[in-house]
């Protein structure tokens, strides 16, 4: 029994389908993203680096820090990620600055974290802690407050300012801090946030907060000893203390003073700075300002400064102190023009150059004007040229960094970086793109797979008065492939040469063909919408973008707003006829607060609207307004052979769409059998109510929900997620036991989990939506005051996750659980209940029997998802995305229930049941991403293939993955060893050996006849 026992736990851990090493990036593919720029605050905005090499050459890279939390360097090049460094949940990178060949970066509240990083491969050479990070204070935004300086010496050493009034000097090699100094006022209202390094001194500038406006302040600090010179409060009066000020030097003139430039009431002031702070504020004549702009070259004397008309001047800080230098022709604000984007940028030789980009209205392009101060003996040269960006599949540019080449005395060649309204990042050179990356897919809000049409053979046949002789040359045209199709198949029938379910179904690079599946139905369009107003369909065989949609604004156009994604929904299939469709129900926010439910109607195949297919594709994807206020719920139900979406407006009103006299009749019919548990009452207040729609439209026109059961929670319990049990075919209704009784699983079709958290616990119920009856409920730890619960629920089976902070006992240890739940039907075995027919108002439909085991996982994850297939016939895996960025699958015999705790019965071996063992293995065959780093996995989405022993995986997040799986290995499809030739010789023998005995057995009876008689 032992070796059986062995036996069948080996062939649990390899029955499910796993990844070869061959098979990597051919079953499956990676996207590595760093998600969208941090462009508003100059501190975690893209710039070019120069790294120098030990040759004496140079190279670039394009740094930023990105909303996704990353820190990362773009090779300017081909685009590639050269590294990128990301950083915790918990820690959002507030700054970074590069010098040299390292990148000094701090993360956390308050600038908890000092991390020094190689520029050219990313790797840590430093990290240093300063404080933890409940002790940093919170400002906003959160980079205020925190400054870095490198120190002008050789050494390299680094200031860190942080908590908005502590500064230290950090050894560049270890990361010791060699002195440090903290504000003496910092209980005041002084919060410092500017930083400036010269030989001797450090000047730390902030403001510090009056009754109308904010006063600016001074301390200079000794740079070698950390030794406190003075402090001064400058007289100022600043209205905007995030952008109004900043600190300007020259590093090409090193004996000039650096400066404080500040605008107020309309004037440009500065305040030189030395050591002994004695110097008076200046102000610059001749303009009126309204904004002046740090263009990334505050440390090589210029800015920008707006002219109350919108024109830009540059100013720079020379030997003959602050002067304008350039105003930009046509700057001012203009309705053939947007307003204009400064960027600042340097050369090999550290040269300022100072870029205007703007779009034209008139041309429909975008226009880049690179001013060089230093050119043409002093005077200035300016260059400019054209880019045909375009905005319809970008959206508007929002920020330019720029790289300048001068091979030239009167050359400018430049290099810009852009990022969109979208998350795209291009780059350019001079008037070509070079590369785009989409990273706004880091930021997938919705995502669902669409199955493809077959490959169909376009013919065109004429009617039935063709002619005879056009019909003859027509079929014999049609006819012309038939040999190379005769060969092609005598040869697939002698080698066995077919699709392999572990060969790629990437299209060629050079086809043109339509999209169609593959024989597996591996290849699907995978729709993904994201947080900046964006639509795509990706090739699930090899993650290439097939096509992007920007949605429209309708009439929020004129004011600003923003799309939010909330459900997608499949409502037409292949199998429906026709080309398939989907529908994408969003929230619009406009910029004057008002919000609107609007729906999109895509056709997954082309992004073609499919209410008005004779838009053009390359404008802008306009919706449809369907609710004039927010959303309560959605969702999709399927009346006969069409589906509708049914949305809920604040007021409980149903909305249909698409909103027919055929489906509102439908509609109506389905009623009796609708329930819907929703979300009501204040917060600290919530409460779980079912509704059911009225059957008669109240005097507005619309349906309306009336409330039908409530359950009250505990007042500090708010209800955090809804999940109802999936619609997805059943093969099976029980389960066969080893002593050949049934357990009947509960299938009731109104069953749903709900999971409720406070800042102590967490609970997870499993209730009836037909009338609020609790089918089971747990309390669990919260983690941290949060609840964070992963939840799956398919057919009978509950699983959760959750983080078990408590130590009850000597056996017992922190640690993430997961408990597996199987529901079914009646007190027992052969109870049989019928749950998935049952009336709501029955009392067999809460007659239940549950079955339920806890297990250890090896680490903490982010999400989790049962596989799904075509028919349900194949056992199902419960698939995760792991802590240490791996997707990873578990399969559903080691989170049985039913282990014994004992060695198995021979009834129980029949069942394929093994011991119970509380930790799940970790096997790195389970692992689907191999040697992938998927990070920032949010959400995994399972979808089924043609074949029913396979489901396709795509999980998105930071990166994304795609990749399919067995849990029943392939039962459907011959094995790859499987020897077809060997077969087909065999057959073909065994067909010869019957035509040659056919004509002697036949003699031979007719020997045996003449003989018998």
């Amino acid at each position: 029994m032992r070796l059986l026992s062995v036996l069948i736990t080996i062939c649990c851990l390899t029955q499910s389908w796993a990844l070869h090493s061959s098979e990597a990036g051919i079953v499956d593919w990676h996207k590595p993203l760093v998600g969208v720029p941090l462009y508003s605050t100059l501190s975690t905005a893209p710039a070019f680096h120069r790294i120098s090499e030990a040759d004496g050459r140079t190279h670039s890279v394009v740094l930023t820090a990105t909303a996704s939390n990353v820190l990362a360097a773009l090779d300017p090049v081909d685009g590639t990620i050269a590294w990128r460094h990301i950083f915790e949940a918990n820690e959002h990178v507030i700054a970074y600055k590069q010098h040299g060949n390292v990148v000094a970066t701090v993360s956390g509240s308050g600038g908890a974290t000092l991390r020094l990083l190689d520029a050219t491969t990313g790797h840590l050479l430093v990290e240093r802690c300063f404080h933890k990070l409940e002790a940093g204070r919170l400002f906003e935004p959160e980079t205020l407050g925190t400054a870095l300086a490198f120190d002008n010496e050789e050494n390299g050493d680094t200031y860190v300012l942080s908590n908005a009034h502590i500064l230290r000097r950090t050894n560049a090699k270890t990361g010791e801090v060699v002195w440090g100094w903290s504000a003496p006022d910092q209980a005041s209202l002084v919060a410092y946030s500017r930083l400036i390094a010269t030989s001797s001194t450090v000047y730390v500038v902030g403001l510090a907060k009056s009754f109308t406006s904010y006063t600016l302040h001074v301390s200079a600090v000794s740079a070698k000893t950390g030794e406190f010179i003075t402090s001064i409060d400058v007289p100022s009066s600043i209205t905007n203390g995030l952008t109004d000020f900043f600190v300007l030097a020259s590093n090409k003139h090193p004996q000039v003073k650096p400066r404080i430039m500040w605008l107020e009431g309309g004037a440009i002031k500065s305040f030189p700075l030395t050591p002994e702070l004695k110097e008076t504020p200046m102000m610059i004549k001749g303009a009126e300002y309204h904004k002046i702009v740090d263009v990334g070259l505050s440390e090589h004397g210029q800015f920008v400064a707006i002219k109350e008309d919108g024109a830009g001047r540059v100013i720079r800080l020379g030997e003959d102190g602050v002067k304008v230098i350039w105003e930009f022709a046509e700057s001012a604000t203009s309705k053939q023009y947007t307003e204009s984007i400064y960027s600042g940028g340097l050369d090999k030789d550290g040269w300022p150059y100072i870029a205007r980009v703007y779009w034209s209205h008139i041309s429909k392009k975008a226009s880049a004007h690179i001013l060089a101060a230093h050119l043409a003996d002093g005077k200035g040269l300016v260059t400019g040229f054209t880019l045909p960006f375009q905005t319809s599949d970008h959206g508007v540019i929002t920020h330019v960094a720029v790289d300048i080449a001068n091979p030239e005395e009167f050359k400018v060649l430049a290099r810009l970086f852009l990022t969109t309204s979208t998350g795209a990042v291009q780059l350019w050179q001079q008037n070509e793109l070079q590369w785009s990356r989409e990273e706004g897919l880091a930021e997938i809000k919705v995502a669902e797979l669409v199955e493809l049409p077959e490959k169909q053979v376009v013919t065109a046949h004429a009617g039935e008065d063709e002619p005879v002789g056009e019909r003859l040359v027509r079929q014999l045209s049609d006819a012309r492939d038939f040999p190379q199709y005769a060969l092609n198949f005598a040869r697939r029938f002698v080698t066995g040469s077919y699709a392999s379910v572990s060969s790629s179904v990437a299209p060629s690079a050079n086809a043109s063909e339509p999209l169609a599946r593959d024989e597996f139905g591996f290849r699907k369009v995978i729709i993904a919408v994201t947080a900046r107003s964006k639509i795509y369909g990706i090739d699930s065989a090899n993650g290439e973008v097939l096509w992007s949609r920007v949605f429209g604004l309708g009439w929020a156009a004129e004011v600003g707003g923003h799309i939010i994604p909330v459900k997608i929904f499949v409502t037409r299939t292949v199998n429906d006829g026709g080309a398939p469709e989907v529908v994408l129900v969003t929230q619009r926010k406009a910029s004057n607060s008002l919000v609107d439910t609007v729906i999109f109607h895509v056709n997954p195949l082309t992004g073609e609207d499919v209410r008005d297919p004779t838009s053009p594709r390359d404008g802008l994807l306009q919706g449809l307004d369907v609710i004039a206020g927010p959303l309560v719920e959605t969702y999709m139900l399927q009346l006969g052979p069409s589906n509708v979406v049914v949305l809920l407006d604040e007021f409980v009103q149903v909305h249909l769409y698409p909103n027919t006299d055929e489906i509102r009749d439908a509609f109506v019919k389905a009623l009796p059998s609708i329930y819907l548990p929703l979300r009501t009452g204040p917060p600290k207040h919530r409460q779980l109510t079912g509704h059911q729609i009225s059957p008669k439209p109240e005097f507005t026109g619309k349906h309306v929900a009336q409330p039908t059961w409530t359950l009250s929670l505990p007042p500090s319990e708010d209800i955090l997620a809804i999940i109802p049990r999936p619609r997805e075919p059943i093969a099976s209704l029980g389960k066969v036991l080893g002593n050949r009784t049934t357990l009947y699983k509960y299938l009731n079709p109104h069953l749903s989990a709900v999971v409720a958290g406070s800042s102590v616990s967490c609970s997870l119920y499993l209730i009836d939506s037909a009338k609020g009856t609790v089918l089971y409920h747990v309390v669990l730890p919260s983690t941290d005051g949060a609840c964070d619960i992963k939840v799956v629920l398919a057919e009978n089976w509950l699983v959760y996750q959750y983080y078990d902070g408590d130590m009850g006992g000597v056996d017992q240890a922190k640690g993430y659980r997961i408990v597996s739940v199987e529901l079914y039907e009646g007190s027992g075995v052969d109870d049989k209940t019928r749950s998935s027919d049952l009336s709501s108002l029955s009392n067999k439909s809460t007659a239940i029997t549950t079955f339920e085991e806890t297990f250890v996982l090896p680490r903490a994850i982010s999400t989790i998802v049962s596989t799904a297939t075509t028919h349900g016939i194949t056992m199902k895996d419960i698939i995760v995305a792991s802590e240490n960025h791996q997707i990873q699958s578990f399969p559903r015999r080691f989170l049985d229930p039913r282990r014994p705790k004992r060695k198995p019965t021979n009834e129980e071996l029949e069942e394929w049941l093994i011991q119970y063992d509380p930790i799940l293995p970790d096997d790195p065959k389970r692992v689907l991403s191999h040697t992938y780093q998927v990070v920032g996995t949010k959400h995994i989405v399972t979808s089924p293939a043609l074949l029913e022993s396979t489901s396709l995986v795509f999980a998105y997040g930071q990166d994304l993955f795609f990749t399919r799986v067995a849990p029943s290995n392939t039962f459907d499809v011959l094995s790859e060893d499987f020897n077809k030739a060997q077969l087909v010789l065999t057959i073909a023998g065994l067909a010869l050996a019957i035509v040659i005995a056919k004509p002697i057995v036949r003699r031979k009876r007719l020997r045996e006849k003449w003989y018998d008689q």
